[in-house]
């Protein structure tokens, strides 16, 4: 039963997680290469969402793979003739329990480790990506906008750089329209920034009190380019990206710098320490419950439904107890309670199984027998 778990479960892990990647790379592949990002900037962002994405389908991998193991062996009968041959529920139970464990291991070791870890280095490279002024700007043929209220386009790009018919709109801040077209641009890195070098064009300036609109044609015209971008402020941290330690122990500088309150770190330190669990909870749950419907010809598929709904249950409380512990820190005891119920309801199902299989005792054989003749009557 724990191989066969095990090699189910690296299955469903896979197929999992492809689902769920192949959603979220849509997106993600849209919104790099629609920035000028190449391929491998997108296979980079990838491989740095895999442990949160692993994170969270490792425990309805690990339900599946023993709903599907567990399905199988009672439908051939195995439970039913290891039930025979004297194996209690909570017996048959510890090489789930095992696996379990294993997968609970494995999860401890994505949450405090693997996630933390990818999830700072994907927001460093998000940083960098939206400061990257080159793949954002200069994009032939395309309408792009550096910041709020600017609009750039440029035809073509030529072999040394230049920038060939460029139009450049943008808002000031007492609200006047400014449109700038080149024949010839250049985009060029000073110490103040990167700075947009126009030449042979003209510059018109919509004034919306008077209606007034002013031309002026000139040779060349330096704009900066960080102006019209929006400003990027320091980078606040999340709280995926914070060790388990600074969750659980936050200093008033760290909360003012991501912007949580106190109920927020306690929530996530204690989430990340009752995670573990889940996987356990999970195949403990579908085990359980399956194996309570004993063996029938028309299947178990009302406990699989059964187990389905219960986990379902659980997640549910999961969610209440995090908002709770949100609103009163004090409360961080809830952060357990998915999990707790979740044994409870398994350890259930495994006395109802044992009490099913249990055999009732005959009535004891009160008659004698009496030979007359070579015959024999019972009386």
């Amino acid at each position: 039963m724990l191989s066969q778990c095990l090699s189910l479960f690296g299955f469903f892990s896979l197929i999992l997680v492809l689902v769920y990647w192949v959603n979220q790379a849509v997106s993600l592949f849209d919104a790099l290469i629609a920035d000028g990002q190449t391929a491998l900037v997108f296979f980079e962002f990838t491989l740095l969402t895999l442990p949160n994405l692993i994170r969270i389908v490792l425990p309805v991998a690990a339900f599946a793979a023993v709903l599907y193991v567990t399905n199988r062996m009672s439908s051939e009968s195995e439970l039913t003739v290891m039930q025979a041959t004297g194996y209690s529920a909570k017996r048959m139970a510890r090489p789930v329990a095992i696996f379990g464990v294993i997968a609970g291991i494995m999860m401890a070791i994505l949450i405090h480790v693997l996630v933390p870890i990818s999830q700072e280095r994907l927001s460093i490279r998000q940083s960098e990506v939206a400061e990257n002024i080159s793949g954002r700007l200069l994009r032939e043929g395309v309408f792009t906008h550096p910041g709020e209220g600017s609009t750039l386009y440029l035809r073509e790009i030529t072999a040394n750089g230049e920038l060939v018919d460029v139009f450049l709109s943008r808002v000031q801040d007492d609200g006047r329209d400014q449109i700038f077209t080149a024949e010839r641009a250049f985009l060029v890195r000073t110490e103040n920034g990167p700075q947009l070098v126009m030449i042979d064009g003209q510059s018109q300036t919509l004034d919306p009190n008077s209606g007034g609109l002013f031309v002026t044609t000139f040779d060349d015209l330096v704009i900066d380019i960080a102006a019209l971008m929006d400003s990027n402020e320091d980078r606040a941290p999340s709280l995926r990206e914070l060790s388990t330690a600074q969750l659980l122990n936050p200093t008033p500088e760290l909360m003012e710098i991501t912007g949580k309150s106190a109920g927020a770190f306690v929530q996530e330190g204690q989430e990340r320490l009752s995670e573990p669990l889940f996987p356990l909870v999970a195949a403990l749950l579908g085990f359980g419950i399956l194996l309570s419907g004993g063996f029938t010809r028309f299947g178990i598929w009302k406990q699989i439904l059964l187990a389905v709904a219960m986990l379902v249950v659980i997640n549910g409380v999961e969610g209440v107890a995090a908002q709770r512990i949100v609103e009163n820190p004090s409360q961080w005891y809830l952060a357990y309670a998915p999990a707790l119920l979740g044994f409870v309801v398994a350890g259930v199902a495994l006395m109802r199984a044992d009490r099913n299989r249990r055999v009732p005792a005959q009535a004891p054989n009160t008659g004698h027998s009496d030979t007359h003749g070579g015959g024999a009557t019972a009386a």
